[in-house]
């Protein structure tokens, strides 16, 4: 073994020293110090054999499975539960004067946005404000709020959304989202603030958006429908609540980030609470605001389409009835105007921050440079909302410039050459496709399930809460304990280990790929600049879309929503271990390359074991996105939690078999997240 020795000089250099004994083994002393090093993946070792053992002699005993249509006493009393909502709905005081009002403005609010730009109304068969009016009216606000790239790119992404066969759904889709981004300004922006004024009503309110955040999508579309029932009311308040957090701890993050100095400077001048938050701290905070409103956004683009599993209108509809009738050349072209939205908004919104990052930076420049700069940009946008109002007024009086133009139809074609294009993947490439999934499948998939699912409830539980221990400590292990508690109530315990054995499989594949991309990304500049961008544009998609080429690969089975998890972690899971692999001492690599350590030395040795809590965290990531996905992976085939989901959507008396799926995944997530969270802050002591 070769170890580092500093000379009498302080000189380094490298002694070779191996402590074995004659035998192979290790002396008594080294022994103690290598078990005191590695007792945790020991003990980690130890519950894995203990639980195969266990396997192996009680398998296919005590494992809580049942049937596709049995219930349990818990899930008839939640469809009497949604029976009672239904009944109370005319008759209890809250709903009367609170949800009730609630939806109906919400629904209210929506459609009068319809008619105003996306449907008929009035008699007319067409929007008070025709395409050639939404078109300007768009393209003014990018140009307003982030300058001409972005009211270009606008103008491009909705005329081509059009042009696919998807206009009113673009807009519907744009609709959903600007209410629910503009409810979550409207509560998040002053919740971030007092969270960040206030350290007790950051801890009250930390744990709340944590699990907000925990949940996978589908979790919020029961119980909400059950509240609000099905409709554009429900899509708004699931997606407000999915795209809240995010802009919460940005803010938060926004305030508390201002210079301490430069706070005391302003109070020794005698600023109150107030004033020096309305006049220095948000202002200075403004450009992360808006990053933060820029995640806000693409949040609840995401959870707008899934909206569509409770009559949401939007571009979600046409995906999932593509999805359900396998019309891979559909669910492409209605994905891409997805895309196409997300592109908009997220290089609009982002556009917005920079912009605002050069305003602050022009008001410490000269104050006749930037007087001449606003009075200029003020005439353009002054010209541009002239412009606007009078394509406006000609789209609301010619039918020509109202309703959207047939032709040229690109939606047609490309649906019919991507099926063509699938039929042809399909026979061409079935062994290679089959071959992978069913090597996965029988190698990881089945065995894994098989570990989870066919073991003794009692022993998977008790040897969940041991790992937990190990690599989080107790505070992990009684979160797992509470979460092991709700699944068992669910009745759904056996269910969960399948969706929990895919969730693992898909994460393990997330691990391995980030780990590789992340290691040349954290390594190479060149490689950083070139990787980047493209894993950028895979979290700008959102995740109904990462099912379309996953069916068209591998077709409705439950390794499709694998290869979609896979690809829908990769990106987020990779940035964190680059990050991790480039914060690695510059001293420390050096002193390693006076040693004659190799690249594969360097990477094993040095750069890994010190980006430890980034790998980390880029697993508890990767297990939350997977897990996401995984779920949403019940629409094609995925079965588990996810499939039942869906089957209470669309079968009543499954209704609340399908909402205590929702409650299992719920608690499936904040048990992977509190022990990965856990082991991360274990690796970083």
């Amino acid at each position: 073994m070769s170890v580092l020795t500093t000379g009498p000089a302080g000189t380094r250099k490298l002694a070779n020293k191996d402590p074995r004994l004659a035998d192979g083994s290790l002396p008594d002393g080294e022994q103690a110090s290598f078990i005191q090093r590695h007792w945790r993946p020991l003990l980690l070792a130890a519950v894995l054999v203990l639980w195969l053992v266990i396997w192996a002699v009680l398998r296919g005993i005590q494992t809580l499975e049942m049937g596709g249509a049995d219930q349990t006493a818990f899930h008839t009393w939640l469809n009497s539960v949604r029976d009672d909502f239904d009944t109370e709905r005319d008759t209890s005081f809250i709903f009367q004067s609170v949800i009730t009002p609630l939806t109906h403005g919400l629904n209210a609010v929506v459609e009068f946005l319809q008619n105003l730009f996306s449907q008929g109304s009035g008699g007319r068969p067409v929007p008070q404000v025709g395409w050639l009016g939404v078109v300007a009216l768009l393209s003014w606000l990018a140009f307003a709020l982030a300058g001409i790239r972005s009211m270009l790119l606008v103008a491009a992404c909705v005329l081509l959304a059009g042009f696919f066969g998807y206009w009113q759904e673009s807009l519907d889709t744009l609709i959903i989202t600007f209410i629910s981004v503009l409810l979550c300004v409207i509560i998040g922006i002053p919740l971030g603030l007092f969270m960040a004024r206030s350290a007790r009503f950051s801890a009250l309110m930390s744990p709340i958006l944590d699990v907000m955040q925990t949940l996978p999508s589908f979790a919020y579309l029961a119980p909400l429908a059950l509240v609000f029932g099905i409709g554009p009311a429900a899509a708004v308040v699931t997606t407000l609540i999915y795209a809240l957090p995010p802009l919460v701890r940005i803010t938060e993050h926004g305030i508390r980030s201002v210079s301490p100095s430069t706070l005391e400077a302003v109070t020794s001048m005698g600023a109150t609470s107030w004033q020096t938050l309305g006049k220095v701290q948000i202002p200075l905070a403004r450009r992360t605001i808006v990053v933060g409103i820029n995640q806000c956004t693409m949040a609840a683009l995401s959870m707008a389409t899934i909206a569509a599993l409770i009559n949401g209108p939007g571009l979600g509809a046409p995906v999932l009835q593509a999805l359900q009738s396998l019309d891979v050349g559909s669910a492409f072209v209605s994905g891409i105007a997805i895309v196409l939205m997300a592109i908009m908004l997220d290089r609009t919104t982002t556009a917005a921050s920079e912009r605002s990052s050069i305003a602050a930076r022009v008001q410490r420049g000269s104050k006749e440079s930037k007087k001449r700069q606003e009075q200029r940009r003020r005439l353009f946008v002054m010209v541009g909302a002239v412009v606007a109002i009078v394509a406006i007024y000609l789209s609301h009086n010619y039918l020509a410039l109202a309703k959207f133009p047939a032709s040229p139809d690109l939606g047609t074609p490309l649906a019919t050459f991507i099926s063509t294009i699938n039929d042809w993947v399909v026979h061409t490439f079935s062994g290679l496709t089959e071959g992978f999934k069913n090597l996965t499948t029988a190698l990881l998939v089945n065995p894994l399930e098989s570990l989870l699912a066919q073991s003794p409830w009692w022993a998977v539980a008790l040897l969940i809460i041991a790992i937990a221990v190990i690599a989080g400590g107790w505070r992990a292990a009684a979160a797992t304990l509470v979460c092991e508690a709700i699944i068992l109530g669910t009745g759904l315990w056996n269910e969960s280990m399948k969706t929990l054995a895919t969730t693992l499989v898909a994460t393990l594949l997330v691990v391995i790929v980030a780990t590789i991309l992340g290691v040349v990304m954290g390594r190479s500049k060149t490689a950083d600049s070139i990787i980047r961008p493209i894993l950028d544009a895979f979290q700008t998609i959102p995740s109904f879309v990462y099912l379309v080429p996953a069916l068209a690969l591998f077709g409705p089975t439950r390794f499709t929503a694998i290869a979609a998890a896979v690809v829908y972690g990769v990106p987020i899971a990779t940035k964190l271990i680059a990050d991790g692999i480039r914060g690695v001492s510059e001293t420390t690599i050096e002193a390693a390359q006076s040693m004659g350590t190799t690249s594969g030395q360097m990477i094993m040795k040095v750069q890994l074991p010190m980006s430890r809590k980034a790998v980390v965290l880029a697993v508890n990531q990767g297990l939350l996105y997977v897990l996401a996905m995984v779920v949403v992976g019940g629409l094609v085939g995925g079965g588990g939690l996810g499939y039942l989901v869906v089957a209470g959507f669309s079968q009543g008396q499954l209704f609340g078999k399908g909402l205590a799926a929702g409650i299992a995944i719920t608690a499936l997530g904040v048990l992977l997240d509190r022990i990965t969270k856990y082991a991360a802050f274990r690796s970083a002591s």
